[in-house]
């Protein structure tokens, strides 16, 4: 989103305009809930937590500083969200349901062998991502997948900058040993085995 168009949206949430809202719903909508889904790892609490978030913005439209970074401000609130129900249910996390499926499709038609290559990247991508803590993923899925630059991250997250990259840093090189391990065993021609 342009940075004019934000500041305007910002002003119109401001003065409490129901299709400003809409605006910012619909460029963030399911960003925030592929984020939360991805953290949680669970649609339900992921569904409750976004609206939670959408809850919060309405509250808050009127109260909001006139520069306010829309994306930053809905990404905070939403971690927030997240780990205050983590705290309040004193989840832990190894005992989390199951993984879920929501790598973004393509546009294009793909054959059956990209089909299925892509299935089986998107399960070890989901794996591997799924395994590490949630202080990596968060930051993953923010810079990785939400396509925030980690100066807005760190924002998100309350950390400075220097801190957030070095956590990007560490969640890169954790996820990389996690795909590592997860990687299949390469398949050996006969004439590779004979040689």
């Amino acid at each position: 989103m342009e940075r004019e168009t934000e500041l305007a949206l910002v002003g119109r949430l401001r003065e409490g305009d129901p299709d400003a809202f809409d605006a910012v719903y619909g460029e963030y909508h399911a960003r925030l809930y592929n984020f939360l889904a991805r953290l949680s790892r669970r649609r339900d609490v992921a569904e409750d937590l976004l609206e939670e978030t959408w809850l919060r913005l309405v509250a808050s439209g009127g109260r909001l500083q006139a520069d306010t970074r829309l994306g930053p401000w809905l990404y905070t609130v939403a971690r927030n969200l997240f780990y205050s129900y983590n705290r309040s249910r004193q989840i832990d996390e190894s005992c989390a349901a199951g993984l879920i499926g929501l790598w973004p499709a393509g546009t294009r038609q793909p054959s059956p062998f990209e089909e299925t290559a892509a299935r089986e990247l998107e399960r070890r991508v989901e794996r591997a991502l799924a395994s590490l803590p949630a202080r990596d993923r968060e930051v993953l899925l923010l810079v990785g997948v939400d396509g925030l630059a980690p100066a807005e991250a760190a924002t998100v997250c309350g950390v400075t900058a220097e801190t957030m990259r070095q956590r990007l840093s560490r969640a890169r090189a954790r996820l990389g040993l996690a795909l590592g391990r997860a990687a299949p065993k390469p398949v050996l021609l006969a004439s590779e085995v004979a040689t």
